[in-house]
């Protein structure tokens, strides 16, 4: 079969599902390729950028973070909060309501918050002051402390996953480590459990209960108008066949296009590329297990720092120089609010001092397992890495998997030593919300832990001021370098594409299809 066929099959698919026109006119459908298949849905369960992506279009949140970076009331209308920060009261906007049709209350809310913050690293800091969530009434939440905690709002609003998404309360009543089920949220989209075929396609319809705020949106804030019908989610083999279907005009956007294709796609009529710099930008890291060898041993940790060539791994991804920092040592970006060369020493590509570190160590020929995302830019760098590895004496075993296994797999201490990923790097440049230092002592993906870094954090989240945040942000990352949870392979941008029938397209790294228009 000609890719072309399979394609316009695995399309057909989807559009056949979505047969479904409303009343007076033909339905609208936009049909875009994401990252990966969206999987993992219950919104508390994952770390992962798409699991979160398709939170933000099914449920909705108490706060969210607008362009500049502020944290702006979404759900709630009115807030207050006592002269001594311990009581906090929270009212919701009139005319809040599930796609089952029941309205959301302040007691869905309180519920869904306790089931949320357990489950992640800034969650847990608030109830580390105290934090409980009751409803006063039916409209109103109030939030009690035990001590003062100056980032309630950002908690609340964080666009890092697990987001503090919304929930009924007989959703919210299921405890976060048992994932739910029944997909039902508060958002501009509906999920058509019906029409889901995994593997293949997912379907958004548009909320009619839905009731936007009454100002213009502005990245997860403000008002979300959706003006399509239906939001096609297709699954594809993989990026490059995802592209010619965007040439084609047979998908209107693909989140990640590959960069051996933008010479091509610059040049293609009918497409524009979006792609952004600053925190739009992503930062890929190797994540280590600490709970099973080879890495267990720090000092084997350690020698990664001298196997990670940052400007080889982008040169063989084939990020084209405007879209990449060549090198950065930062735990937390280069160019953000917390950029620090504190313990950066330390990455410094050499595989003589490599082999010559591991001679010091107690490695044994243990196996280092890698799991690799077959035909992404994360297997490109775990390819350069494995090299690199074998190189200096490390016995390799290398393992091709989908995104989806990868996710399954890291929850378990045993069977694997690392995988390649990427996130936003809105989610890296604090360290409440980079994942590999955030939730240092209390996280699955790699069981890594300094009894140093969680007092910092909770310094950090009670500092008055930024100077006062920045002088602990450096502390821990000096601890993370010694530690090694995770080795960065660079900083980079990763440009989305879409047909130029699209307008009013949100101009961000998180894809975001409210006020669109076709």
């Amino acid at each position: 079969m000609q890719p072309s066929t399979r394609r316009n099959l695995l399309l057909a698919g989807g559009a056949a599902a979505l047969a479904r026109p409303r009343p007076a006119r033909a339905a609208t459908t936009l049909n875009v390729v994401l990252e990966s298949e969206a999987v993992i849905l219950d919104p508390h369960f994952t770390t992962a950028a798409i699991s979160r992506t398709f939170g933000y279009h099914v449920f909705d949140t108490l706060f969210a973070m607008d362009d500049s970076g502020a944290i702006r009331p979404q759900m709630v209308d009115r807030h207050e909060s006592s002269s001594d920060g311990l009581t906090w009261r929270f009212t919701l906007r009139d005319g809040l309501r599930f796609h089952d049709g029941a309205p959301v209350t302040a007691r869905d809310c309180a519920l869904s918050l306790q089931r949320w913050a357990p489950r992640d690293a800034m969650g847990r800091l608030l109830l580390a002051a105290g934090a409980q969530f009751e409803a006063a009434d039916a409209a109103t939440l109030v939030l009690t402390l035990r001590e003062p905690f100056p980032l309630v709002l950002e908690v609340l609003g964080k666009p890092n996953a697990p987001v503090p998404f919304i929930l009924p309360e007989r959703l919210a009543r299921i405890p976060g480590d048992t994932r739910i089920t029944e997909i039902v949220g508060s958002g501009p989209f509906t999920f058509r459990t019906d029409l889901w075929k995994p593997g293949s396609s997912m379907v958004l319809e548009r909320f009619d209960g839905y009731r936007p705020r009454p100002e213009p949106a502005s990245f997860l804030a403000g008002g979300k108008a959706v003006k399509i019908d239906q939001l096609a989610l297709h699954v594809l083999p993989d990026q490059a066949t995802a592209a010619t279907a965007l040439m084609a005009g047979e998908i209107d956007y693909q989140q990640y296009l590959p960069f051996d294709l933008l010479p091509r796609l610059e040049r293609a009529r009918g497409i524009t590329l979006m792609g952004l710099g600053g925190l739009h930008m992503f930062q890929g890291n190797f994540r280590l297990n600490h709970a099973a060898p080879p890495f267990d041993d720090p000092e084997v940790r350690r020698v990664l720092w001298h196997l990670v060539d940052q400007p080889a791994v982008l040169q063989a991804i084939g990020v084209p120089g405007r879209f990449a920092v060549q090198r950065c040592g930062s735990v937390f970006m280069c160019d953000s609010p917390y950029e620090s060369r504190t313990g950066a020493e330390a990455l410094d590509f050499s595989l003589e001092k490599a082999r010559a570190a591991l001679a010091r160590t107690r490695y044994g020929g243990q196996p280092v397992v890698m799991l690799e995302v077959q035909s992404s830019i994360s297997q490109t760098a775990s390819m350069v890495l494995a090299q690199n590895l074998r190189a200096v004496g490390f016995t390799v075993e290398q393992q091709v998997m989908d995104w989806g296994t990868v996710l399954a797999r890291r929850v378990r201490k045993e069977g694997w030593s690392l995988f390649s990923v990427y996130a936003n790097g809105i989610d890296m440049i604090s360290p409440l919300t980079h994942f590999y230092i955030a939730s240092t002592c209390a996280d699955y993906t790699g069981w890594s832990c300094d009894a140093r870094i969680p007092p910092l954090l909770q310094a950090f989240a009670r500092a008055p001021d930024l100077a006062a945040r920045r002088t602990l942000a450096e502390q821990i990352q000096g601890v993370a370098y010694e530690l090694t949870p995770a080795v960065s392979w660079g900083q980079f941008t990763i440009p989305a594409g879409y047909r130029n029938r699209l307008r009013n397209l949100p101009q961000s790294s998180f894809p975001m299809f409210w006020n669109v228009e076709v």
